[in-house]
């Protein structure tokens, strides 16, 4: 069965960094594209950053400049280094992976960025 296991997430004041790590059993893990998506309460679930097997990546124009994604194929561990935390980016945060039709998601971890 492939789990995504996803940790990091916790409570931040404004201004502050968090690093969330997804951890995945998908084999080969280097092929997949990996996503970091989150949901707000009441709001739909919407991606944050993505990154391909070539290590191209893309990012929410909301996230640009603040978010860097990243992956290491040895450790099948996707990143998301989160710098300049606004309370807007509280959500819990989800990790994906892609290949053709093959499409998975983590359980989440939730983030709060508060004073």
């Amino acid at each position: 069965q492939v789990q995504l296991v996803e940790s990091g997430g916790g409570l931040v004041q404004p201004g502050g960094s968090l690093r969330l790590s997804c951890e995945a059993s998908v084999r080969p893990f280097s092929i997949y594209t990996m996503g970091w998506y989150r949901q707000a309460p009441g709001k739909q679930r919407e991606v944050v950053a993505r990154i391909t097997r070539v290590g191209s990546t893309e990012y929410a124009d909301s996230v640009k400049g603040r978010f860097t994604i990243s992956r290491d194929n040895a450790k099948n561990t996707v990143y998301l280094q989160m710098n300049a935390l606004k309370p807007e980016d509280t959500a819990v945060y989800y990790c994906n992976a892609v290949y053709v039709h093959l499409n998975y998601w983590g359980q989440g971890t939730q983030v709060t960025v508060s004073s």
